[in-house]
C-alpha cells in the first residue's frame, strides 16, 4: 500500500502584505476555485476582492504589486499567497509563464474581483 503524503503549504489570518483578515463576507457561502494561465511577461490589470482567497503556485513565477505603497511580493511554484482585502494590486510575471489555482471564500453571486476604473478585466 503506498504510504500517504500531506503536508500544509499555508495556513494564516493575514495576506501576503501583513492585512489581518477581519470576516468573511456575510451570506450564503461559496467557494470558488479558478485555474489560471499567465504567460511569460504578462500583468493583471490592477483590481481588488472582496473576500479572502488564496492562490497556489503550480508552475513559475508570479510577483504581486500593492497600488499604493508599490511593495511587492515574489512566489514561485509550490509556494501559496494569500491575496488583500479590497485593496488594488496586480500580479505580473517575468520570464516564466505561469500557472496557478485560486481558492475564493465567497458568497453567493458575488464578483470575485473587481477592476479599477480603466483597468481591463482578465477574471
Amino acid at each position: 500500500m503506498a504510504e500517504s503524503k500531506h503536508g500544509l503549504v499555508s495556513q494564516s489570518g493575514t495576506a501576503w502584505n501583513g492585512q489581518t483578515y477581519k470576516e468573511y463576507p456575510a451570506g450564503k457561502p461559496e467557494i470558488s476555485v479558478m485555474r489560471m494561465s499567465l504567460p511569460p511577461h504578462s500583468e493583471l490589470p490592477w483590481h481588488t476582492h472582496p473576500m479572502p482567497n488564496t492562490a497556489y503556485i503550480l508552475s513559475g513565477q508570479l510577483t504581486i504589486e500593492d497600488k499604493e505603497t508599490g511593495k511587492t511580493h515574489c512566489v514561485k511554484a509550490g509556494d501559496a499567497l494569500n491575496e488583500t482585502i479590497n485593496s488594488a494590486h496586480r500580479g505580473y510575471t517575468t520570464d516564466d509563464a505561469t500557472e496557478l489555482v485560486i481558492f475564493y471564500a465567497g458568497v453567493e453571486g458575488q464578483a470575485l474581483s473587481e477592476s479599477l476604473p480603466g483597468e481591463e478585466s482578465e477574471f
